[in-house]
This record gives structure tokens, sequence and C-alpha cells, in this order.
């Protein structure tokens, strides 16, 4: 595990004892698709490809799920990092609320996942509340309800006077069974039984080293020396795309959690909402299966190479100190896990989907932003169309080249 990237005893991967373990590659392989990165985004594209008969092989140069996604929260939710008015420099108000309502879409593909296969991942649906504790950022808040509410989505508008919760509050959005969330190690692990089910190939511990690209095929060839043959090559590798490109994707900061020991009550947090502020950087609350409270943020920019023990440790006190004052009425809240990892964002909050610029057989499904869970899902179901020969007019929110002058 590379220390810059993932710090700290992550929940998921700890809890989770009994784990899946996955072969690594000893023979060349040829197939339809091959993934590289064998986090919940490659699981995603392995499930949807599979499902849709695709021939399927997936490669993880680590262990399956114990990079970025062991430190995600996997706090689900429609909505953007940032507020619509926020982000009229970037995109349109159209593709801003397109983007909300595809949110929705990966939210009920979820929901539809679990009814089929079943919920072994703890899969939760949830109400969510965007908030601020600030007189100044009222106004704000009330345009972006109107923006929401004029555009038919289910919300709630509360302030001090309706505040139900423990903390401060001065005006909010409650979302109506707006997110979800789910144990994403769990989640990745239930993706993959599904796929393998379907004769998908898994493989961990098979780092690739190099990708040679042909007319109509591209060779991915492994540490060890094996090779996959493979139509297309789909780069689900989150933050680490040097390998393929030498295109800066994102910005990269890094993100900080904590996570208490169960709790015996959720006095103050009703009905166990999900919850972002509206600071820059924001903060976000969620519960767990165990009745654990998590509370992450704090975000400073990522520095390749260099982990500061001290800086950590101070984002983890200001964490703990929030969360107790947050829900003072909460007994005896114990932090049990801290840790922190890589997140990247973009300026539009959109991650990217689509065929490389200079390789048409290589294609990126990379989410980004918060809701990045949710963009692999609209990018691998996109991807999954366009391998069958049909464009997704919704891949242009996401195309590779939208910020190229």
């Amino acid at each position: 595990m590379s220390i810059p990237y993932v710090q700290g005893e992550p929940l998921f991967t700890s809890i989770n004892k009994n784990k899946n373990q996955y072969p690594y590659l000893t023979e060349d392989l040829e197939t339809d698709i091959c993934i590289i990165g064998g986090g919940v985004t490659g699981a995603i594209a392995s499930y949807y490809f599979s499902k849709n008969n695709v021939n399927t092989v997936l490669l993880e140069k680590k262990r399956i799920a114990h990079l970025s996604t062991s430190v995600t929260t996997s706090l689900l939710q429609y909505e953007l990092d940032d507020n619509i008015s926020d982000l009229k420099e970037y995109t349109t108000l159209e593709n801003a609320l397109r983007s909300y309502k595809l949110g929705i879409k990966a939210l009920k593909e979820i929901e539809e996942f679990i009814n089929e296969y079943g919920n072994k991942c703890d899969y939760k649906k949830r109400n969510t509340l965007l908030y601020t504790s600030k007189k100044d950022e009222i106004n704000g808040i009330k345009i972006e309800y109107d923006y929401r509410k004029e555009n038919g989505l289910d919300v709630e508008y509360i302030d001090s006077d309706s505040n139900k919760f423990s903390f401060d509050l001065k005006a909010g959005i409650i979302s109506n069974n707006g997110g979800a969330e789910l144990d994403p190690y769990k989640y990745t692990s239930q993706l993959l039984d599904v796929s393998c089910s379907m004769d998908s190939k898994i493989y961990e511990n098979t780092k690739v080293i190099d990708v040679v690209h042909n007319d109509d095929y591209i060779e991915v060839i492994t540490e060890f020396g094996y090779k996959v043959k493979a139509k297309k090559v789909i780069v689900a590798t989150g933050y680490n795309t040097r390998l393929f490109t030498n295109r800066n994707f994102g910005t990269k900061t890094t993100t900080f959690n904590i996570v208490s020991k169960p709790v015996s009550n959720f006095n103050g947090w009703e009905d166990k909402i999900l919850i972002r502020d509206n600071s820059d950087p924001y903060n976000y609350l969620r519960t767990t299966a165990d009745n654990r409270l998590i509370i992450g943020g704090e975000d400073v920019s990522f520095i390749p190479d260099i982990f500061d023990e001290k800086l950590a440790n101070k984002k983890y006190d200001i964490l703990e100190c929030r969360l107790k004052s947050m829900f003072k009425e909460i007994d005896n809240i114990e932090i049990d896990f801290k840790y922190c990892g890589t997140f990247t964002s973009t300026p539009d909050n959109l991650g990217f989907v689509g065929p490389d610029n200079k390789h048409k057989n290589l294609w990126y499904l990379l989410g980004y932003g918060a809701n990045g869970i949710l963009f692999a899902i609209l990018g691998a179901m996109m991807l999954t169309e366009l391998y069958n020969g049909e464009y997704n007019k919704d891949l242009g929110l996401f195309k590779i080249d939208r910020f190229d002058n």
C-alpha cells in the first residue's frame, strides 16, 4: 500500500475479516474487455460488462478493494460537491441538473442490484441533508433549494425554527430518498461474486506495467510477463493514470476520516440522515450498520511522497471535536478508527468516462468527486452501450476533453 495515498487503518477493510481472495495471473489470456483496477469502480465495470455477455478480465495490482476503495465513506448522494450556482463558470445549469437526475438513476441502479442479488453490503436508502450554520450562506442554500424544487426534485427547506437536529443550523435542504449508504468492501466483493458467476475473470496481485496499442486490440503486459490481449481496455485506476496518459485529469487532495465505536443511541441525529455542510472544504457524516458514526473532510492539498503525521493528527482532532460538538446528546462517543486517503476533484464535479483521444481502444472510467461510485455506475452502463455500438448522449457530460481549449 502506497503510504502517501492511503494512511491509517480504514474501517471497512478492518472490520471485514473474511475477505475474498483471488488468484494472480499465471497465463496469457485473450478477452473482449480488460479492466485495470480492482476497486469499486473496476468491480462495477466488471458487473455491467459481464451482465451484458461481454467477456471480461479484471486486473488489480494489490488486493481487491484495499486502496482507494478502503477509504471511501460510501456516503452516496445525487447532488454534486458544489452548489449549482457555484458551477456556472464550468458547466450549464441544464448540465448540472441533468447530473443530479443521473445521480438519482444511479441510486436506483444500486437498489435494483440489491433487489436482484440480496443485500450483502449493508445497503440502506437514506434521506440527505445539505446545511449551513452561517447566516451569510442562507441565501445560497435558498437558491440551491429553489433550483432543485423547480426542477422536480423531492426536497424540503428547513431553517433554525424548523431545525430538528442537535447541531446549529441556519438553513438546510433535505432531499427525500436522495442518497444511500453501504459498505464499499462488501459491495465490491458482491459485484465481483456476481461477475464471476457470469464468467468474468478476476486477478489480484497482478500489476500492469505496460500497454501496447495495436489497430484492433491492446496488449496488456503484467510485471511477471503474462499478457492479456483485449479488444478494449477500461482504465478504472482512479487518480493513478500515469501508465496510460500524461494528462492531469483532476486536482488531488488528502481527505481525513474518523469513525467511532458503536454507540447506544442517535439522539439529535434524526433518521440517521446523510449530512454534508456547506463549508469549503465540506464535512460529511453518516452512520453504519453496526451503529458507528463517521465524519470526514478537512481536505488539504495532496503532496506526493510525503505524509505529515502531525498534520493528520491535527485534522483527526478537529473532526472529533466537531462530531462531539454536533451530537452532545449521543452518549460516550469514542473514536475507533482514523485514516486518510487521496481524493480527486474536477472543476464541474464530474468524472471522466469515454475513449482516449489518441488511442481508440483505451477507455476511461474515472469516477472523481464525492459521487465517484454513482458516476462509475453511470459510466459503466454507458461504456457497455458504447461497446455494443450505441452512443448515449449523457456520455458528453463526462467526455475526456471537455476542458480542452
